[in-house]
């Protein structure tokens, strides 16, 4: 088993930035690919971002490419999100899941854990 606890969210500005952590506990070697998706009422789940397990490779969507950055930290078994210019339809429920597959997916089918999520508000 896998925990996920994200945290950072809140209110901001519209050209403002927030930084989203993700602190994993329990099997954390189980886990192969971490990434962020977001809801925002009314609609779907949706991904936003994925790095692998090395940090080496990552994937965005292509509305936040430039502005969001996925990180890690092995030695603390956290990732982030770095979202600068951030736009009001930025606004939603920020996840963080686990992957146990091998290849990065954009899929959250495919993913085995996540956490509670963190509220993000951009205001106009």
């Amino acid at each position: 088993q896998v925990q996920l606890v994200e945290s950072g969210g809140g209110l901001v500005q519209a050209g403002g930035s927030l930084t989203l952590s993700c602190a994993a506990s329990g099997r954390t070697f189980s886990y192969h690919r971490m990434g962020w998706f977001r809801r925002a009422p009314g609609k779907e789940r949706e991904f936003v971002a994925a790095i692998n397990s090395n940090g080496d490779y990552t994937s965005y969507t292509d509305s936040v490419r430039g502005r969001f950055t996925i990180s890690e930290d092995n030695a603390k078994n956290t990732i982030y999100l770095q979202m600068n210019s951030l736009k009001p339809e930025d606004t939603a429920i920020y996840y963080c899941a686990a992957s146990l597959r091998m290849s990065l997916t954009t899929q959250p089918t495919l993913y085995n854990y996540w956490g509670q999520g963190t509220q993000v508000t951009v205001s106009s």
